[in-house]
């Protein structure tokens, strides 16, 4: 599986941004698929995760303000992301694991993640 995420710039706090993530190489297996963010000197964190089914879950910190959607017939992930604020910056990256279970709690859940296939990044940076 290869992922390949764009998208990213720069933008004003207040502004919109929609991440893409180009999938290749995978089966019709069920699979959960994320969107997670590392800022400098912090931790990766997962911001949002979509299942196979089409289930959808975000993190707090993000609720309301992005959306995570799919498109099977382009093999594609986005993640709209509405009213961003500076503290959005961060590298994002794509990932995907080839089950279901526990898909839904990967953004609410402080326990790390585990994602077989990663995406290598697109930054995004908000200014204020």
């Amino acid at each position: 599986v290869q992922l390949v995420e764009s998208g990213g710039g720069s933008v004003q706090a207040g502004g919109s941004l929609r991440l893409s993530c180009a999938a290749s190489g995978y089966d019709y297996r069920p699979y959960c698929m994320g969107w997670f963010r590392q800022a400098p000197g912090k931790e990766r964190e997962a911001v949002a995760t979509i299942d196979s089914d089409g289930n959808t879950n975000y993190a707090h910190s993000v609720q309301g303000r992005f959306a995570i959607s799919k498109d099977a017939a382009k093999n594609t992930l986005y993640l709209q992301m509405n009213n961003l604020k500076s503290e959005d910056t961060a590298m994002y990256y794509c990932a995907r694991r080839n089950y279901v279970a526990g898909c839904m709690v990967v953004a609410t859940s402080p326990t790390p993640p585990v994602f077989a296939y990663w995406g290598q990044g697109t930054q995004v940076t908000v200014s204020s």
